[in-house]
């Protein structure tokens, strides 16, 4: 049971780690913190937490739990904000999409990485934004990345994941620079096509024409384009090593596949849509 729950942001993610603790009985009090006031009421009319702060000092005073579900560009601030506030007890941990960026600033705005902070990152989400466009089970039956330090108390990390495993979530572990490659090319590069591609088209002259005859596989595609790109811009500079390699391997494997297709050459276009298939039908009997 968390005593008390201090979540800085309160959007899609945690929002919905809140409402999931709420539904599972595991928290007896949640406390949201932010700039918006808006989305703060409205969280509190939705009932996914019983009070708010502007301040970060304020929100995380008593809370023995503490998540920060802000964008990667504000985790800095954040973490220098709730210095010299929380209680003893406190753990401290993130739902940051690149943990090198997070590690650092963490280290930077403490003055050291503390034992109690556990880096994380739950996979899962929408294209979707605030308050409202979080749920209970979000994280039922998806994917919690922890990546524990050397300094790291190992009682704070059973505590975090405890907490994502009252979630419905499964969870585990790796070291940060694995975690940083893993979704550079899992999730980094695929919105990086998504957006790519939705600004190479919108510029084209014949646009509107384009996008009225765009069939289901573009929208679903296309969908994570909607994604917020000041979030996605924050990742991007955050994990932009690895996700530099990831887009020139694929660059090559597209000038590769403009090359086949230019000389006509049937059999190797079939070998790689059989070895993509087949992948891809690995892929989904293993999320089965």
């Amino acid at each position: 049971m968390i005593r008390r729950l201090a979540v800085i942001g309160v959007g899609l993610i945690g929002g919905s780690l809140a409402r999931a603790l709420r539904e599972a009985g595991e928290v007896e009090e949640v406390v949201g913190c932010g700039r918006g006031r808006e989305n703060l009421e409205k969280a509190l009319e939705l009932g996914v937490i019983d009070r708010y702060s502007h301040d970060v000092g304020e929100a995380v005073a008593g809370a023995d739990m503490v998540f920060v579900g802000v964008p990667l560009g504000a985790m800095k601030g954040v973490f220098a904000a709730m210095r010299g506030h929380l209680a003893e007890d406190a753990v401290v941990t993130d739902g940051g999409s690149a943990k090198g960026s997070v590690v650092r600033d963490a280290a930077e705005a403490f003055g050291g990485l503390p034992a109690y902070f556990v880096p994380g990152h739950p996979i899962a989400g929408t294209e979707r934004n605030g308050v409202e466009a979080s749920f209970a089970t979000l994280y039922r039956n998806r994917r919690v990345i922890l990546t524990p330090l050397p300094e790291t108390d190992p009682e704070a990390v059973a505590r975090v994941r405890a907490m994502w495993e009252a979630c419905g979530a499964e969870v585990t572990e790796m070291s940060v620079e694995h975690h940083d490659e893993v979704l550079a090319a899992t999730s980094h590069l695929p919105h990086m096509l998504a957006f790519g591609l939705v600004d190479a088209l919108a510029r084209m002259k014949e646009n509107d024409e384009i996008f009225r005859y765009a069939a289901g596989g573009f929208r679903d595609f296309t969908r994570i384009a909607s994604s917020n790109p000041v979030m996605w811009r924050d990742i991007c500079i955050a994990n932009a090593e690895a996700l530099s390699r990831m887009l020139s391997a694929f660059a090559d494997e597209m000038k590769d596949l403009a090359d086949t297709i230019a000389r006509g050459d049937g059999d190797h276009l079939l070998e790689i849509f059989e070895r993509a298939k087949a992948a891809r039908d690995r892929y989904i009997d293993g999320l089965g």
